[in-house]
C-alpha cells in the first residue's frame, strides 16, 4: 500500500524528502501542517528507501522508520504492514499473566541468530509447555549485534535479525503453535549511536537526568508529541505486528511528572485497543520500585500495569542456592528470607534496603494475584551482568537447579524461563555490542572498569579477573546455545525432562496454577524449605542440609534427595 509520509520537526524552517542513494537522493520540499508537522507531496510505494533533510541540513532518517536495511545511519524504507497474509488468524490471543514464559535472544537463541531461525525451535518450546514467548528487543540498533536495549530506530526491526518481514512471520509461526508473544521494548532512553530524535524536536530533556543521560522528554515543553511517540509505538506493535504483550524497560527511569503518567496514558490506550480487537493485551512493567501502585488501575490512581517484573524473587533464590551477598544480594540469602518472597512478592515492601542505603518498597495487598508478578531465577540481567556472564548450572549441583525450578514454576507468580535453563546450558550469556571507533573502545573500558569493584574476582577465586570483550565477535558467539546439548542423554536431559514435568504438574493441578497468594505457605529449617500451595507440598533441601519433614501423601514428582513433590 503506498503512503505519504509524515515528521515531527517543530523547529525546522522547511523540511525535504530525499528519495534515492545518499549523495545524490533527489529533493523535495513538504508540506507544512499545524502542530510542527511535515507531510511529503510524494506518495511512496512499499520498499522505497527515503529520508529527511532539515533546513538544508543532511539526511536524516525518519524517527518512525520501519524498517533500516542498511543500518541505523542510512536512509529509512517503507514498510506495508499489511501485506502479511495471516495464518493464524483464528489466534485468540492470550494473557500473559499465569502463562510459563520464556525470554529469549533472537541472536543468540540459535546459530542462525535471526527471527526465521527461532521458527525453527518453536515446537522445542511447545514440547517444554511454555505459553508465552519473550523476547529481548528487536528494535533497530547499531551495527550486526547487541542486546538491542541501545536501540536507536524504536519502531524498525533489526536488520541483522530478518526485518519486519521476519518478526510478523515469527509471530504468526507462534500463534500457530498456540505460543504468545511477549515483545521486550525500550523508551526510557536510546543509545548513543545513531540517535538522531534530538535533531527533530525536543524528545529529551535535561529537567530529569537517568543513568544513560537526559531523559526522554514526558513532561516538559513538547512532551505531548514524545508522548504520543511512544504510545503510538507501543500500539504499532500490538496492531500491526500482532504482539500479545509488551515488557517495558525500568519504568523508573520513565521520569515523568506530568498530572497524568505516561504509563497510565499508556495502559488505556491498550484497553481500547484490546476492547477493539477483541484479544487480551498485556503490559508488563519492569520496576525496581517495589511498589503495587505499578499493578494498580487507572481508575484508582495506579499506573495500570497488568503485571511486573519482581526481582526479589531472583535475589532471594539465588542468593539462599549459592550463598552469593555481594552488591544487591547483601539482604538476601536465608530461608527465612526466601519464604518472604515465596508469599509477599517483594523482600523489601518498606523494609530497609542495604544496598540502597534506605527503606525501600511497599507491601503488596493480599487481593493482589501473584500472577500479576513475573518472576525468574535466570534472565538476561542477571546473567548477563554478572562479570563472565555465568549460569547458575555453572555453580549449581543438578539437584540445586532442580530444587530453584520447582520453586520457581509451582509458585504462586507468572513464571518466566531464561533460554537453555531447562536443561541447564553451560553456555554464558555475555554482554556484547558492536559500536563503532572511540564509542566502542569505552564500552569496552567501562565493562573492565565496572567488574573491578564489587568484590567479583573473589566471587570468583581469581585475582586476576578477565571481564570478555564486549566488542570481541567471539564473545557474541561464546553466548550462542549449543543446541547439541538438550539432545545429550545424561545430565542436561534429565533436568530437561524434570522441567517438563514441572510445567505439566503447574498446568494439571490448580492449587499450582492458582496465583491466589494466601493459599501459600512457607515453613523451614536448616538447608531446608517448605512451600504448601493449597493442598499440595513442594519439599526441596541443600545437599549440606537436613531432610524436611513432609506429609504421608501420595508423590506427584521427585528429584531425589533435593525435591519432592506431594500431595
Amino acid at each position: 500500500m503506498s503512503q505519504t509520509l509524515r515528521v515531527w520537526a517543530p523547529a525546522a524552517q522547511h523540511a525535504e524528502l530525499l528519495l534515492g542513494a545518499p549523495g545524490s537522493a533527489e529533493r523535495s520540499a513538504m508540506v507544512a501542517e499545524d502542530g510542527g508537522w511535515w507531510r511529503s507531496a510524494d506518495v511512496l510505494a512499499p520498499g522505497t528507501d527515503y529520508a529527511f533533510s532539515l533546513d538544508g541540513g543532511p539526511a536524516l532518517p525518519d524517527p518512525r522508520s520501519p524498517w533500516q536495511p542498511h543500518g541505523v545511519h542510512e536512509p529509512s524504507r517503507t514498510f506495508d504492514a499489511a501485506a502479511h497474509r495471516w495464518q493464524s488468524e483464528d489466534w485468540a490471543g492470550r494473557s500473559a499473566l499465569g502463562s510459563v514464559m520464556y525470554e529469549l535472544h533472537i541472536g543468540t537463541f540459535t546459530e542462525a541468530g535471526t527471527l526465521d531461525g527461532a521458527i525453527e525451535r518453536l515446537y522445542h518450546l511447545v514440547d517444554l509447555g511454555v505459553e508465552t514467548v519473550e523476547l529481548m528487543p528487536v528494535n533497530a540498533f547499531p551495527g550486526t549485534r547487541g542486546w538491542g536495549y541501545d536501540g536507536v530506530a524504536l519502531w524498525a526491526v533489526q536488520e541483522s535479525y530478518g526485518g519486519p518481514a521476519a518478526l510478523q512471520r515469527f509471530v504468526d509461526a507462534a500463534h500457530q503453535r498456540g505460543l504468545a508473544v511477549c515483545l521486550d521494548v525500550v523508551y526510557n532512553h536510546l543509545g548513543p549511536d545513531g540517535n538522531y530524535l534530538a535533531q527533530f524536536g525536543p524528545y529529551f530533556t535535561d529537567q530529569h537526568s537517568t543513568p544513560w543521560g537526559p531523559a526522554v522528554n514526558l513532561d516538559a515543553e513538547g512532551a505531548h508529541e514524545v508522548r504520543q511517540f511512544v504510545i503510538d509505538c507501543s500500539l504499532r506493535w500490538m496492531r500491526d505486528f500482532r504482539i500479545d504483550a509488551l515488557r517495558i524497560d525500568a519504568v523508573h527511569a520513565l521520569r515523568d511528572d506530568s498530572p497524568r503518567h505516561i504509563l497510565s496514558e499508556l495502559a488505556d490506550h491498550t484497553a481500547a485497543l484490546s476492547e477493539d480487537l477483541g484479544r487480551p493485551l498485556t503490559l508488563i512493567a519492569e520496576s525496581d520500585l517495589n511498589d503495587p501502585v505499578m499493578v494498580t488501575p487507572t481508575g484508582d490512581g495506579g499506573f495500570g500495569m497488568d503485571g511486573q517484573w519482581a526481582d526479589d524473587v531472583h535475589h532471594a533464590l539465588h542468593s539462599y542456592l549459592t550463598g552469593e551477598q555481594h552488591g544487591y544480594y547483601s539482604d538476601f540469602g536465608s530461608a527465612q528470607i526466601l519464604a518472604k518472597a515465596l508469599t509477599g512478592v517483594f523482600v523489601h515492601d518498606g523494609s530497609y534496603s542495604s544496598f540502597r542505603g534506605q527503606h525501600w518498597g511497599a507491601p503488596v495487598p493480599e487481593s493482589i494475584s501473584g500472577h500479576r508478578f513475573v518472576v525468574f531465577d535466570q534472565n538476561h540481567d542477571q546473567v548477563g551482568n554478572r562479570a563472565l556472564g555465568d549460569r547458575p548450572s555453572q555453580a549449581l549441583s543438578p539437584g540445586e537447579l532442580a530444587a530453584s525450578a520447582a520453586l520457581l514454576l509451582l509458585g504462586p507468580y507468572t513464571p518466566m524461563l531464561f533460554m537453555g535453563q531447562e536443561w541447564g546450558a553451560r553456555t554464558p550469556f555475555q554482554y556484547f555490542t558492536d559500536h563503532r571507533g572511540d564509542l566502542g573502545e569505552a564500552v569496552r573500558q567501562g565493562r573492565t572498569a565496572e567488574f573491578g569493584t564489587h568484590g567479583w574476582a573473589e566471587l570468583y577465586g581469581t585475582e586476576d579477573l578477565t571481564v570478555p570483550d564486549p566488542q570481541s565477535e567471539q564473545t557474541f558467539r561464546d553466548s550462542t546455545l549449543d543446541w547439541q546439548e538438550a539432545d545429550q542423554p545424561g545430565p542436561h536431559a534429565e533436568l530437561l525432562d524434570w522441567y517438563r514435568q514441572l510445567i505439566a504438574l503447574r498446568r494439571a493441578e490448580p492449587d499450582l496454577s492458582s496465583g491466589d497468594r494466601t493459599a501459600t505457605t512457607c515453613h523451614w529449617g536448616e538447608g531446608w524449605l517448605v512451600m504448601r500451595r493449597g493442598d499440595i507440598e513442594v519439599a526441596v533441601n541443600l545437599p549440606r542440609g537436613e531432610t524436611p519433614p513432609v506429609g504421608e501423601g501420595t508423590i506427584l514428582a521427585e528429584w531425589p534427595g533435593a525435591v519432592t513433590i506431594r500431595t
